[in-house]
């Protein structure tokens, strides 16, 4: 237990196996789940030109991505209150099921459409595997030894960031783009396999009366959370931001958010209960994850465009360039207990917004065209900024809430981060399609400059237009840091209410 929070009266252990061999059974299929979710969208996107020179579709296969993602976040809330409702081990087992399910259709899908339908199921399962694959590593370990698997688990993302390109390269380059699916099954498999036979929860008292899930709340939840995501994901890329779909896409998502308040205000076991944002420590972790889902963006977007046009780096050496922070992040996150045990949970995000902040800030400051490794340790110290911030919030979160609450609570904290990305991806796009505009005089956008680029016509002042962009939304980002911070110093209580357990 750490000085720098409040210790409350110790409730019953939250859950879990207690024998160790039983419980590192379990955490090696938290990892292949996690594992799968982790190495998707990396090893998905190497096999993007096989797949569309294969099945056609090449206007609609950036919904191969968004559709994917939309289910995913979608999905995340309704899978966090039936985790908390029914127990994580049967979510876990749908969901890892649902994912495979997918996985086997995409192997066999005929056409783009059916490929973008199939990638929609998968993600549907995708968003199980996240939740609830987070709520369970709280579960599973007493607050002193989270960090523990918690670093495990952000290993697994940091390994799959730089090997899902290769593998998706060696599959498309020597079997075919269909095997990228198909290799999810065997290792799927014996995530299930370890889950069905290691994961037992154990028997909780019975509640007087049956659980009442309310699932038109869950309908209500995933139809406005898709318009509105589908508004933020095709606007000013399948139509104007001011066009017919778009406003007719956020009007009608605004009018549903009123019939999600409504259904949720009447239902008995609500989705979205309405402790998560009336309890400012939940408010203000959500809050700042969604500010750390806006500022992701800047550079998994924008630093490889900007690496291969400005810097003149080839693809593999750009990719190197943005992979650096996946080695520092979970590294600094492994270390963070030894900070948040001393300062507070709330103190060791500031710390780590705060240094993030000034490193995205200083990245417009590069010289131009400058060198490769000045990117490169900017990243590396992002990282590490980063990691003291996400892990410690997750962890201390997780641990004000009692079992009944972690589902639901792990699920809104996931939901805002995904939400964040999906904002700032359409923010920044705004930001630096109109900074090439402004430098270029007239409309123009980052696909269709790059692009020139690439065939050499008018090298010099387009490069120059991309790093203006990119620095653009840098600072935007660092902007999204610095709301990250004062979120976090104005809301969050000095000192979480910890459930010592």
């Amino acid at each position: 237990m750490g000085q720098g929070d409040t210790e409350i009266q110790p409730a019953a252990r939250a859950g879990g196996p207690k024998d160790s061999r039983r419980r590192g059974a379990v955490v090696a299929a938290l990892m292949l789940a996690m594992a799968l979710a982790a190495l998707d969208s990396t090893i998905v996107s190497t096999a993007v030109p096989q797949i569309v020179g294969d099945l056609g579709g090449f206007s609609v296969f950036s919904w191969l991505f968004s559709g994917y993602l939309l289910a995913v976040t979608v999905s995340l809330p309704v899978y966090g209150k039936l985790s908390d409702t029914f127990g994580r081990k049967p979510v876990l087992i749908a969901g890892a099921a649902l994912f495979l399910l997918g996985s086997l259709l995409c192997a066999v899908a005929w056409n783009m459409g059916s490929l973008i339908a199939f990638r929609i199921v998968q993600g549907l399962g995708g968003g199980a595997l996240q939740g609830t694959v987070q709520t369970l590593a709280a579960d599973l370990y007493p607050l002193k030894e989270r960090p523990k698997i918690q670093s495990k688990l952000s290993t697994v993302w940091a390994v799959s960031a730089v090997a899902g390109p290769g593998v998706g390269g060696l599959l498309v380059a020597y079997a075919d783009w269909r095997w990228i699916f198909l290799v999810n099954l065997p290792v799927g498999a014996l995530a299930l396999w370890l889950i069905v036979r290691h994961l037992h929860e154990p028997k909780r008292d019975s509640p007087a009366r049956r659980p009442r899930v309310d699932w038109a709340g869950a309908l209500a939840v995933f139809v406005c959370g898709g318009v509105l995501l589908t508004a933020l994901v095709q606007g000013g890329v399948a139509w104007p931001w001011l066009s017919a779909p778009s406003l007719a896409l956020f009007g009608t998502g605004l009018a549903l958010v009123a019939v999600v308040v409504l259904v949720e205000r009447r239902a008995a076991e609500p989705i979205i209960p309405g402790w998560v944002w009336r309890r400012r420590t939940i408010a203000a972790v959500n809050l700042a994850l969604g500010a750390l889902g806006l500022l992701m963006v800047a550079p998994t977007v924008f630093l490889p465009t900007y690496a291969q046009s400005v810097l003149g780096l080839a693809p593999v050496a750009a990719g190197f360039v943005l992979t650096v922070w996946t080695l520092s992040w979970p590294v600094s996150a492994a270390l963070s207990q030894h900070v948040y045990r001393r300062i507070g949970f709330r103190n060791t995000a500031l710390l780590g917004m705060g240094a993030a902040a000034l490193i995205l800030f200083a990245f417009p400051f590069l010289p131009y065209p400058g060198r490769a490794w000045q990117p490169t340790l900017l990243m590396l110290l992002l990282g590490a900024a980063l990691g003291l911030f996400q892990l410690p919030l997750i962890i201390g979160v997780q641990s004000t809430v009692v079992w009944s609450e972690r589902g639901t609570t792990t699920a809104s904290v996931l939901f805002c981060r995904q939400t964040g990305q999906t904002i700032g991806a359409a923010l920044f796009g705004a930001v630096a399609n109109g900074v090439l505009s402004a430098r270029l005089g007239g409309a123009s956008d980052l696909d269709s400059v790059t692009r020139a680029l690439d065939s050499g016509a008018g090298s010099e002042p387009l490069r120059r237009a991309i790093a203006d962009a990119v620095h653009a939304v840098y600072l935007g980002a660092a902007g999204a840091a610095a709301l990250a911070f004062v979120v976090l110093l104005v809301l969050a209580p000095r000192k979480f209410p910890v459930i010592t357990e």
